[in-house]
């Protein structure tokens, strides 16, 4: 059966493994994979490399939307893994991006109005011609609300912060506690969701995906699944 082309909006909390999955299915479907997350950590990045945020945690709001227009924010993928890496004005920031500095940091600034306008218009540029994943806090709501299909992803605060915390240790961070981990966890989930642009919540017509207790396998299974229901609907 022919399998139509579609846009697929991958919605969730901080750490719920959404972007994780959002990149098996588009490497096993053969659509393009976006991770709309790292674009506003690209922007926190650049706020803090350029001292747009104080001590205090204060965001220089006259300054960044100045500079907003001459952020630029693209995608590669590394020739060696595969892997779909985030650019910040054309230096390869993937690692930086991730680290809890800019954790700590990026919801308060995705939370500003004329940022995530910017990015949205930018993303909804990405999608136009569908065959695409995009993984984030509102692609269903806001960015794609008429893509095909859309998942809402959730679990535990607890399990999402121990998921994120054996990630950066992975990776070598020996600073970081499990503690400071969840507490980052909760308040992301707490500015996430009560911003006044475009807060997380599920999309009317998401179906929602409690990973709590799923390995990666049954994830990414769940998602196939229900990718190929709907592309030969």
């Amino acid at each position: 059966m022919t399998k139509k082309l579609i846009t697929i909006a991958i919605d969730g909390f901080s750490s719920s493994g959404k972007s994780t999955m959002a990149k098996v299915l588009a490497k096993n479907i053969g659509y393009a994979y976006i991770d709309s997350g790292a674009m506003y950590r690209a922007v926190t990045l650049y706020c803090l490399d350029n001292g747009l945020i104080n001590d205090a945690g204060e965001v220089n709001l006259p300054a960044l939307e100045a500079a907003i227009g001459d952020i630029k924010i693209s995608f590669g993928v590394n020739a060696e893994t595969g892997a779909t890496e985030t650019y910040l004005n054309g230096e390869n920031v993937e690692g930086k991006i991730r680290d809890m500095r800019v954790s700590g940091k990026v919801s308060t600034v995705a939370a500003i109005p004329f940022v995530r306008r910017e990015l949205v218009k930018q993303q909804q540029a990405m999608g136009r011609d569908k065959g695409i994943v995009m993984d984030g806090r509102d692609i269903g709501t806001t960015v794609f609300p008429d893509a095909e299909m859309k998942v809402f992803v959730n679990a535990s605060a607890e399990t999402r912060a121990q998921r994120r915390y054996d990630e950066l240790v992975a990776k070598g961070d020996t600073t970081v506690t499990y503690e400071s981990v969840l507490e980052n966890v909760k308040q992301r989930d707490h500015l996430d969701t009560t911003r006044e642009e475009s807060p997380l919540r599920r999309a009317d017509d998401a179906v929602e995906l409690d990973n709590s207790h799923m390995s990666r396998e049954e994830q990414n299974k769940w998602m196939i699944d229900l990718y190929e229901k709907i592309a030969t609907r």
